[in-house]
């Protein structure tokens, strides 16, 4: 099944953008996902299994950052067209 889910994340920290970046290019390196970031959010694109397991991983590995925030909106339906 395929799915979209658009994701917001807010560090809050001085240096936000470091973090985001690492975030987006954690989840660049899954070949199985088309990633489209933008100025206010990630959009992810996928096979619903790949792209919630590296979402989890993804988040997980920001959540080493304290008071980390995301938001994500999760659609069973494909956006990437």
């Amino acid at each position: 099944m395929k799915t979209s889910v658009e994701i917001s994340y807010y560090p809050i920290n001085e240096d936000y953008k470091t973090p985001i970046n690492k975030f987006i290019e954690a989840l660049e390196e899954y070949e199985a996902l088309t990633v489209n970031p933008n100025s206010m959010s990630t959009q992810v694109f996928g096979e619903y299994d790949d792209v919630v397991a590296a979402i989890t991983k993804c988040i997980k590995d920001a959540f080493e950052l304290p008071d980390s925030v995301f938001f994500l909106k999760i659609l069973n339906i494909d956006r990437e067209k």
